[in-house]
């Protein structure tokens, strides 16, 4: 359960707008300020996605610290592995504020900051000096005037890669114009090509990932694996932040961006389930999960792994001890002795 301090705490959070009360949650973790149960983990939670030895299958999502500046209080938060960025070659602004919108009524948030971030220099630069001890992953984006994104994505994994334990190709955020075009067979093939390249080129080998949108009908879901596996991808991420609207009823519910939270956890757990039927790569599932339940019904659709961001907007970082706690509960229950045993395991439809 949350704590009396946390609940608190994010009341208080809550009363700034989005963008502010984020940036002040970054803080708290700088100077300590928050949650930290340490090591959260057990025999059965232990588990291994494309190589990457996992304490538990509970991930931070990338968004959330988008310039790698909270690194320290991220690792004593107890995630089983940490995504930052993205990050792009050049510093970009991102679109104007507003950009972050809370829709408490739906548990969800909208969001169109367009990639900003302070560039591959800064953030490899703090990525030189993370803890150890944290499975950590940067999301690679390109600039949005860039004369060439495809090839931006392979050289952020050039600059930073040497100090990462995974990448993941992003070309499905909806918040830089055209970008999703990048998800096109021809297109995704020849630039998932420079991208493992440079992975190659590096001093050891790393994981690399590819993350997809959710709004793609099966036949496009079905190609976007079959190019993945053929250019050597270690592992899909389903899913980003839809375009989507419907069912909603907060206030900021037409904003234009990427709907994420609880409305999006039906809509990302079938494409990830027909991804676990279209292909053997591991798969990471993202979208909406905010309870343990949540986390197991991914994980029974076909996720190694699954990662979180927008319930913590409402639930804390304490959210993240209730969840992997309560989803080695679930697996006990069921009879499984490790998360891998319980990867897939859902009936299909």
């Amino acid at each position: 359960m949350i704590a009396l301090a946390e609940r608190l705490g994010l009341r208080l959070l809550h009363r700034f707008d989005a963008e502010t009360a984020h940036g002040l949650g970054l803080k708290a973790l700088q100077l300590g300020a928050a949650p930290s149960p340490g090591l959260l983990t057990s025999p059965r939670l232990r588990t291994e996605v494309a190589g990457l030895r996992l304490a538990n299958p509970v991930g931070l999502a990338a968004g959330f610290d988008k310039n790698a500046v909270a690194l320290g209080g991220l690792a004593r938060a107890g995630f089983g592995f940490v995504e930052v960025g993205a990050a792009t070659p050049r510093p970009q602004a991102g679109n104007p504020r507003p950009r972050l919108f809370r829709l408490p009524e739906d548990r969800a948030v909208i969001n169109r900051f367009g990639f900003n971030n302070q560039g591959m220099e800064a953030i490899g630069a703090r990525l030189r000096t993370r803890p150890r001890d944290m499975v950590t992953g940067l999301n690679l984006g390109a600039n949005k005037d860039s004369e060439d994104r495809a090839g931006d994505f392979a050289r952020v994994l050039a600059h930073c890669g040497a100090h990462l334990d995974f990448a993941t190709v992003n070309v499905s955020s909806p918040n830089t114009e055209r970008l999703r075009e990048l998800q096109g067979p021809e297109a995704l093939a020849a630039l998932l090509a420079g991208v493992l390249a440079a992975r190659d080129a590096l001093p050891r080998r790393i994981p690399v990932f590819l993350k997809i949108a959710p709004d793609l009908s099966e036949a496009e879901i079905e190609a976007i694996a079959g190019v993945a596996q053929s250019a050597g991808i270690d592992g899909i991420v389903a899913t980003n932040t839809t375009l989507s609207r419907g069912g909603l009823h907060s206030a900021h519910a037409g904003e234009a961006g990427g709907l994420s939270g609880a409305p999006l956890f039906e809509r990302s757990t079938r494409v990830l389930s027909r991804l676990a039927q279209s292909t053997t790569l591991p798969l990471i599932g993202v979208g909406g999960i905010a309870s343990a339940e949540d986390a197991y019904a991914k994980i029974r659709a076909g996720a190694s792994a699954v990662q979180l961001y927008s319930a913590l907007v409402y639930g804390g970082l304490s959210l993240l001890e209730e969840i992997v706690r309560g989803l080695d509960a679930l697996l006990e229950r069921d009879g499984f002795a490790t998360v891998a045993e319980a990867v897939g395991t859902a009936p299909r439809a």
